[in-house]
């Protein structure tokens, strides 16, 4: 089964689709559409990813940055930090370099598989659509890019600063205490997922032939129920 055009769709090269993502998504989507290619993207997406955390994670800044992150995320849950527990997991910073990409190239494709699947079952079982698991596999692939854009700005962020950083809301509300639930809430809302959401959106409009509003809002609501529930149970409000 395929997925019809209404008008012939000029096929686009590996390069092309990378920055049409990022700067002309619906054309792309579009190309994707009509020949659904994912594994060499993939491969991309994977690369970049593993290249920025492993480069981030190598460094002493990176190390340190994370561990601080870790430590203060599991007491936010209040999980009590001993000091053998602070031992191990600093000797497994020593290794996050190799451990970090690798866990990512594992665990990254088995996301983007489950993420096609929901959609596949929304969209095309329940909602009649004709497109196949390869061509909603290959949408949310191509999406993934802004993906990878973001750990590149993050890692990159966050060695200049010395500090676990990112493209999130939380920096609007400094004079919050860390803990509080607003300080929380808005520090899961990272800009680039946002994105990455409006774009996975688009593509599936292209690929579905339906608004791109309603299907944005659907994932960016899902996004921020997520983000607010995360964010009461860290604070434990």
């Amino acid at each position: 089964m395929t997925v019809t055009q209404e008008t012939p769709v000029a096929d686009q090269g590996l390069f092309a689709r990378l920055i049409g993502v990022l700067i002309s998504p619906r054309a792309t989507y579009a190309a994707v559409a009509a020949k659904p290619r994912s594994m060499a993207m993939l491969a991309v997406v994977l690369l970049i990813v593993g290249v920025a955390q492993g480069l981030f994670l190598s460094s002493e800044v990176g190390q340190q940055s994370v561990l601080d992150q870790q430590v203060r995320a599991m007491e936010s849950f209040g999980i009590n930090i001993t000091d053998q527990m602070y031992d191990q997991m600093e000797q497994g910073m020593k290794r996050a370099a190799i451990t970090g990409p690798i866990s990512q190239a594992i665990f990254f494709p088995i996301i983007i598989a489950i993420e096609a699947g929901i959609f596949l079952v929304i969209f095309s079982l329940l909602m009649g659509g004709t497109a196949t698991y390869k061509h909603v596999y290959a949408i949310v692939t191509h999406s993934a890019v802004i993906v990878a854009a973001q750990q590149v700005f993050s890692m990159g962020l966050s060695y200049i600063s010395g500090k676990t950083a990112s493209a999130n809301l939380g920096i609007f509300v400094p004079m919050l205490d860390e803990k509080n639930v607003v300080t929380l809430f808005l520090g899961s809302i990272d800009l680039f997922l946002v994105w990455a959401s409006i774009s996975l959106a688009i593509g599936l409009g292209v690929l579905y032939k339906r608004r791109t509003g309603p299907i944005a809002t659907v994932l960016l609501g899902l996004y921020v129920v997520i983000a607010l529930v995360v964010a009461f149970f860290r604070s434990g409000s």
